[in-house]
């Protein structure tokens, strides 16, 4: 299958009500159309920092439909379909082709050591249930505890017609090498984690998925299209600066610090869902501060 995906995807946050009690559709469909506005190539919904597996499986197709009627038209959706069961993978990834995204992604299912031999059959079960919808692999280990080895990834790339790429979120810029240099040509590799943007890029990824893109989408940018006009210098420092940012937001260890940063922007982006924590009152005043000093705000 022929599939090219590239440039600057946010991770899209999911906004809830208070409590974490419902997804708020409207403002999740109003942040897609802010990120959009200011330049963004597409939108990664219900992924790791979309908060999805905290969903149900309803709420995450009302999610996608409602995100891809928002913004399909504009930017390039991709659904994050993962389950921690086949079953449930499936019934996602159906729904995302039927609704119109123009790929999913698939993380390793997770808590249950699975070998080689059971995640190849995942991965080509899923495949084979929307044969014709692009299929990106999403390995995340430190959360799944499920590493996709570059043999894997190359197997399922060689034999799975509709395996088109990989988003690495790794943090290992040697392993995302490895994989580019076994998968077969036209092979898609995304980097998703944000200290190693600028390296990724030389080392042939495509683009980033990203959570701090949901807050400085235009630094993301700027990496990526500096990277690709040999502005290496310039490159370089938005990349530093990028670090900057992300220490500045505690390096995603709370999804809470992000939407109190995007609020302090300008733009609501709700609650958290249980058992993930709001940020308290002091927490609050002193990342405005740091979001100060770093330029943000």
């Amino acid at each position: 299958m022929r599939f090219k995906l590239s440039g600057i995807l946010p991770a899209l946050l999911t906004p809830f009500t208070r409590g974490g009690a419902n997804v708020d559709y409207e403002k999740a469909c109003s942040f897609a159309s802010t990120l959009a506005d200011r330049g963004v190539d597409g939108v990664f919904v219900c992924g790791s920092t979309g908060e999805g597996l905290l969903m149900t499986l309803e709420e995450r197709k009302q999610l996608a439909e409602e995100i891809i009627g928002a913004v399909g038209k504009r930017v390039r959706v991709v659904i994050q379909t993962g389950c921690l069961d086949t079953a449930g993978t499936i019934a996602l990834t159906r729904h995302a082709r039927d609704a119109g995204a123009v790929a999913v992604a698939v993380y390793a299912p997770s808590f249950y050591k699975y070998d080689d031999r059971a995640l190849f059959a995942h991965f080509q079960l899923v495949a084979k249930a929307a044969p014709e919808m692009p299929l990106f692999l999403y390995n995340i280990p430190r959360f799944t505890g499920n590493a996709l080895s570059p043999a894997l990834i190359s197997e399922l790339a060689r034999k799975v017609d509709s395996v088109v790429g990989i988003k690495d979120s790794s943090g290992d810029l040697a392993y995302l090498s490895r994989v580019a240099a076994t998968a077969p040509k036209g092979f898609t590799t995304l980097n998703g984690a944000d200290e190693l943007g600028f390296q990724a890029y030389l080392s042939g990824a495509a683009g980033s998925v990203s959570m701090t893109a949901n807050v400085v989408p235009e630094l993301f940018i700027s990496i990526f299209n500096c990277v690709k006009d040999v502005n290496l210098k310039r490159a370089l420092k938005d990349q530093r600066s990028l670090a900057e940012v992300k220490v500045a937001l505690g390096n995603g260890q709370l999804i809470a610090a992000y939407k109190e940063a995007i609020r302090l922007q300008g733009y609501d982006v709700g609650h958290v869902r249980p058992p993930h924590r709001e940020l308290s009152s002091s927490e609050k005043k002193d990342l405005a501060k740091v979001l100060v000093k770093v330029g943000l705000i």
